[in-house]
């Protein structure tokens, strides 16, 4: 602890993290490098309408597009896990993360997530991508290619977005072409494990009409036996510009996944194999005048999961093959209006029906075994009020949600906050936040766990931060401390001789984060971020200790970044016997402009070697290569 706290003494005198700076979204000329945090960055994710960070009380990472083109990454997750503090996403292999057991992609935010995770809300766009059955995000849903850039809500977020936010929100901000005109951009990289990922993208704008579109397409061997991965996926995104106040998108993002479970190295598994496609689309119409501004938002979530459960080495195969559809259908409406000076009033509504049918099916289809068919719908109303005063220096925040469930009824979420600006430099903020999460039709109807009585987990959080900049700008930092506190969590329980999910669980965690980033010249920037978590009811894969300093340098052509991830002390097992795992990784990558319209770039990961676990008995792989080219038009 001594060493990680002089380390972090280290780091905030001469390095940097959390960016959140210009957007570079592949057909935009290429900018000065500077990606130092802003506190007057518009947000879009922690209050409906857009705001300046300094005016938000809650804690908001920023991942920007450079940062993801830079990291080269196909999955979004990597990227999150390392440059959010307090953010942890599991892995169990070089590309893939699966479904079922032995699944990875677990997301939770200062230990609060769930195993699924369903305490963590993903959004595309705004829209929620949880699944109607087993209320969950599928975590190889979440591609690179069509992400403009990240903004993550670190701590409640139920007031505007309701249940699955009581962790946090991850929304994912898709491309939009700019510019009249077109581009195009292919991509094409190959390494360790017989690992491949292509993927194209284009765009195109003529005055109000634009499109942006991409497909990829990545597989791998696996770092083991049987951990065979393969994945299509496609995103459009069409946007006319009604008015000069009054806009529209209609988009489209689907997935099919074919990946394979090789089971614990004490228990490997044959034909554990999954089939899965996931898609959403919406529609969206947008307006913004100087006093008031809205949206009202139409979407539609679907996706089939087929399953082979398999077979253990010795074993049979088992004649049955999961099969589920899911779909969720939602609207939602929201409208702010300025009052007075310094006013902004925001009244919401939001209306959600999800479920789905599934079933074990047999050779002889007579014998075909409903899991689960049926449905709910959940209904919601809020309000939110900001008023600055003091010249602009204090902003209060206030909001109150009525979320009401087909089966629990009723439940009012409150959010109570602060931030005070001192000067152009500091910001301090505070806030006081209930999270909840209604339980899924998985927990409540579907396997031999079930309980149709289950009630909503409940969790309050506390929150104080500061934000500062020095040296013009070119220096920034942030600490946040928390303590949450939630009871009525859902755990499996032995009652009357069987499984079954009760809400007897409580969660107690506290902690702090720090971020810093530092622009030592305009083609030099360091980064790190430190965050640290006391668990008094211990949590899987939830660390105690996360670690991140990266630095990225540019001269000439050639653009170089590398990154140390250390994770301390996170639970790999709690029962029979609790097991821990801490270790340290090296990543690296150079980029090289041969032409305008031609970059070569490589990459390392793990080059230190570690042999490392985050799901017990699967075990991550040691150094791994990848190679590529990229042309834009």
């Amino acid at each position: 602890m001594c060493k990680i706290a002089l380390l972090l003494c280290y780091l905030l005198l001469s390095a940097s993290p959390l960016t959140a700076g210009k957007i570079h979204s592949g057909n935009e000329p290429d900018e000065e490098l500077n990606d130092t945090v802003r506190l007057d960055e518009v947000i879009v994710t922690g209050t409906m309408p857009k705001v300046n960070l300094r005016n938000l009380p809650m804690s908001i990472s920023v991942i920007s597009g450079r940062q993801i083109d830079e990291r080269i990454q196909p999955s979004l997750l990597p990227l999150l896990t390392e440059e959010v503090p307090g953010l942890f996403i599991t892995q169990r292999g070089v590309m893939g993360y699966g479904v079922a057991n032995g699944a990875a992609g677990g997301m939770s935010i200062r230990g609060i997530g769930g195993a699924p995770t369903t305490g963590v809300l993903v959004l595309i766009d705004g829209h929620p991508q949880y699944m109607g059955l087993m209320g969950h995000p599928l975590a190889d849903s979440y591609q690179s290619m069509i992400t403009e850039r990240v903004e993550v809500v670190r701590g409640p977020a139920s007031v505007l977005y309701g249940s699955n936010a009581m962790g946090g929100v991850i929304n994912i901000i898709t491309k939009k072409q700019q510019r009249d005109g077109s581009h195009g951009m292919a991509q094409v990289m190959y390494g360790s494990y017989n690992t491949l990922n292509a993927e194209a993208s284009a765009g195109w704008k003529k005055e109000r009409l634009h499109f942006v579109g991409n497909i990829g397409y990545s597989r791998s061997d696996g770092h083991r036996e049987n951990m065979d991965f393969k994945q299509w996926n496609g995103h459009a995104k069409v946007g006319y510009d009604i008015s000069r106040h009054w806009k529209s998108f209609v988009d489209l993002n689907i997935s099919n996944t074919a990946s394979s479970n090789p089971g614990t190295v004490t228990a490997p598994m044959i034909d554990n194999d999954a089939d899965i496609t996931r898609g959403v689309t919406s529609l969206a119409v947008e307006n913004e005048y100087a006093n008031t501004s809205g949206a009202v938002k139409l979407f539609y979530n679907f996706g089939t999961h087929r399953i082979n459960d398999g077979y253990r080495e010795g074993g049979q195969p088992v004649p049955q093959r999961f099969n589920s559809s899911d779909q969720m259908t939602g609207v939602s409406v929201y409208q702010s209006y300025s009052f007075f000076a310094g006013n902004k009033t925001t009244a919401g509504f939001d209306y959600q029906h999800f479920g789905g049918e599934a079933f074990n099916k047999f050779p002889d289809a007579a014998n075909n075994e409903q899991l689960a068919d049926t449905s709910l719908y959940n209904i919601a109303g809020y309000l939110n009020l900001q008023q600055t005063m003091l010249d602009n220096k204090l902003t209060l925040n206030a909001g109150i949600r009525l979320d009401h469930h087909q089966v629990n009824g009723p439940e009012w979420i409150p959010q109570l906050g602060a931030s005070f600006t001192p000067s152009a430099t500091t910001v301090l903020k505070a806030i006081v936040s209930k999270g909840f999460r209604n339980p899924t039709i998985r927990e409540m109807y579907m396997f031999r766990p079930k309980n149709p009585d289950l009630k909503p987990e409940r969790l309050m959080n506390y929150e104080i931060s500061l934000m500062q900049t020095l040296l013009d700008h070119r220096l920034s930092l942030g600490v946040n401390l928390f303590y949450i506190k939630g009871d009525n969590m859902i755990q499996l329980a032995m009652t009357d001789g069987r499984p079954l999910y009760v809400n007897s669980g409580e969660v107690e965690n506290k902690g702090f984060e720090v971020s810093a980033s530092y622009q030592a010249m305009p083609n030099l920037r360091f980064s790190a971020n430190y965050s640290y978590l006391d668990m008094t009811y211990k949590i899987l894969t939830a660390p105690e200790h996360k670690l991140y300093v990266s630095g990225n340098y540019t001269i000439g052509r050639w653009n170089i970044s590398s990154g140390v991830q250390y994770i301390g002390n996170i639970h790999t097992t709690l029962t029979p016997e609790p097991q821990q795992e801490s270790f340290l990784l090296w990543n690296a990558r150079i980029n090289f402009k041969a032409l305008r319209w031609l970059g070569f770039f490589a990459k390392g990961e793990n080059l230190l070697g570690r042999k490392y676990e985050i799901n017990a008995g699967y075990p991550m792989p040691e150094a791994t290569i990848f190679g590529g080219i990229r042309i834009k038009i």
